[in-house]
């Protein structure tokens, strides 16, 4: 890359390097991305589905193209046109990928539902997004959202397809199921949605794809909620495709070290989609899907397929651990990971070390990073930062009242805008979700230093103020989490009558450890500023906290625990 990014003297402000600078980028929508990497990589495999009980399912980059041109030559003999939204609720699976970029071949937009849903919070996606098709998997897990969709619109089973006509979903017109299991009414097979296509010819979808602009939007996905009721966050191809390509770059992809990435997560979150799916068809490597996450299941697939880059959440990654084939797995295709950081349990066959880009911060609203260090960036560079400005932009540090830029140094809230900036909030103005000059104002605190660095430190509401020091939960956690016999934890602030706020932690003990509140703090004390510590160390089991869907501790939940388990402990003590 460029030299680094432009530091605006004295006051909190940054920016990457020109956007014209930047190497390695293709194509700028869905489809000009796909033909990009078809014609590239044509014949490599492209994506592998597990399945239970039978081999496993293989598409090269030549068929993930020609699955994707089905799905939107059948939405195409469906009347989806240009910006026409399109549902889609599934596990990782081969049809989400190829529903996915068919929908952009066809001119429309993807909304991403998420698997997780209750029926009352599908019913609010389903309305708020405006989908006029949903193709949807019938069974995951104890959920069958067939019966679920039957009951939230009786008129789903007299409808036929295409004909839905209903004031609670009055966008709605028709029902795709992609496995098994009986259909009628609005809602027809897979097979038979495909079948609809064959009377459209290849070169009219074409011409459609050559009509998608990298200003049009392309996915349209919800927040997990942990600050509050999911907001709909619709992004721009340009921003999509612009993330896809830079990930081979930020993880230093090696030519004779082929990316194949696992992944048991929703490819419904920004996250996942871009450097899972979107990084890895960049970099002409290999997908392999999991629908759902079963530890013992994914060791198997990590020796099987020759996995080199395990995508994992930290619990996922305790999980793992815990499972007694993990010890003697052969993980020695392990390679674009972080050991150091990601294993607390040493694995034999583990033998590669090479710097994962956690240095980086991001949010759906950017359709993940703005900042990071790339892989190979020297430990005195990044080490405590949440990495340098990406090309083409602007990140701020605002004063949260006032709007005010700070100084450097100074912590305040982190506001951003550039090429991968979301168009906007489904249904809220951008007057109300912008600033005057067009940055978004992320809720997050941090701070840029006299080099130009990021450092996040968590949302706003939760950094702690104790004795006139800002303490940012997330640096403690990122330490705490690596502490042997930590399985989960969540560090929060609660009233104190001289500090102001109390530093506290809320840890769950891995299952058979003994940790004590002694041993957490005298671990963090190597580790961290004294005044960073927790003041206290309360133990609590995994019921306690309340993970949204994505492994996040609600912050505002947190805080009250940890303030009720005081009030107990005051009470008892009376």
């Amino acid at each position: 890359m460029a030299e680094g990014p432009e530091v605006t003297d004295e006051i909190a402000l940054v920016r990457g390097i020109p956007l014209e600078e930047e190497p390695g980028i293709g194509a700028l929508t869905l489809p000009g991305f796909l033909d990009d990497v078809r014609n590239r990589y044509s014949t490599n495999e492209a994506l592998v589905m597990y399945r239970s009980g039978s081999p496993s399912e293989r598409w090269t980059y030549d068929d993930l193209w020609d699955r994707s041109m089905e799905v939107a030559r059948a939405l195409a003999a469906c009347d989806a046109g240009k910006h026409s939204r399109v549902g889609i609720l599934m596990t990782n699976r081969l049809e989400w990928v190829s529903s996915c970029f068919g929908v952009g071949l066809a001119g429309g937009t993807v909304v991403g539902l998420s698997t997780f849903s209750t029926p009352a919070e599908l019913e609010h996606l389903i309305r708020h997004s405006g989908i006029s098709i949903l193709l949807f998997e019938r069974k995951v897990v104890s959920k069958d959202f067939a019966e679920i969709l039957h009951g939230l619109e009786p008129l789903i089973a007299s409808a036929e397809p295409g004909k839905l006509r209903s004031e609670k979903f009055p966008f709605l017109r028709r029902l795709v199921m992609i496995d098994e299991g009986p259909v009628g009414g609005a809602v027809e097979s897979w097979q038979e949605f495909l079948a609809n296509g064959e009377r459209i010819a290849p070169d009219l979808v074409e011409a459609r794809a050559q009509d998608v602009k990298p200003s049009d939007p392309a996915i349209l996905f919800y927040s997990s909620g942990s600050t509050g009721k999911p907001k709909g966050i619709l992004n721009a191809h340009r921003g999509v495709n612009l993330q896809s390509w830079r990930w081979p770059r930020v993880y230093a992809v090696e030519p004779d070290r082929p990316v194949r990435i696992w992944s048991a997560n929703g490819l419904f979150w920004s996250g996942n989609w871009s450097l899972a799916l979107g990084g890895t068809l960049a970099a002409g490597g290999a997908m392999i899907l999991q629908a759902t996450f079963d530890p013992a299941e994914a060791i198997e697939l990590f020796e099987a397929e020759k996995v080199t880059l395990p995508y994992c959440w930290p619990h996922q990654w305790a999980q793992l651990e815990a499972q007694p084939e993990w010890d003697d797995a052969d993980l020695s295709s392990f390679y674009y990971l972080d050991a150091e950081c990601m294993l607390r349990k040493q694995q034999k066959t583990i033998t590669g070390s090479r710097l994962d880009p956690r240095a980086s911060y991001g949010s759906t609203e950017t359709f993940t990073i703005s900042s990071v260090f790339p892989v190979g960036t020297p430990r005195e560079v990044w080490e405590g930062s949440s990495g340098e400005a990406l090309p083409g932009n602007t990140i701020k540090i605002v004063d949260p009242e006032t709007g005010e830029t700070l100084k450097r140094g100074e912590t305040g809230e982190i506001a951003v805008k550039g090429p991968t900036l979301m168009l906007g909030y489904e249904g809220i103005p951008n007057d109300d979700s912008l600033d005057a000059e067009g940055f978004y104002h992320s809720g997050d605190g941090g701070h840029i230093d006299e080099r130009g660095r990021l450092f996040f430190a968590g949302r706003i509401n939760d950094i702690v103020k104790t004795g006139g020091a800002n303490v940012s939960p997330v640096e403690i956690d990122w330490i705490l989490c690596s502490c042997p016999g930590v399985k989960v934890c969540k560090t929060t602030g609660v009233p104190h009558d001289t500090l102001g706020e109390m530093v506290v932690s809320l840890v769950v003990r891995e299952a058979g450890h003994d940790l004590s509140e002694a041993d957490v703090t005298a671990y963090l004390k190597e580790r961290l500023a004294s005044y960073k510590v927790p003041r206290r160390v309360l133990f609590v089991s995994a019921e306690d906290l309340d993970l949204t869907a994505t492994a996040k501790i609600k912050p505002a939940e947190a805080r009250e625990l940890a303030a009720r388990l005081f009030e107990r402990e005051k009470t008892a003590s009376l």
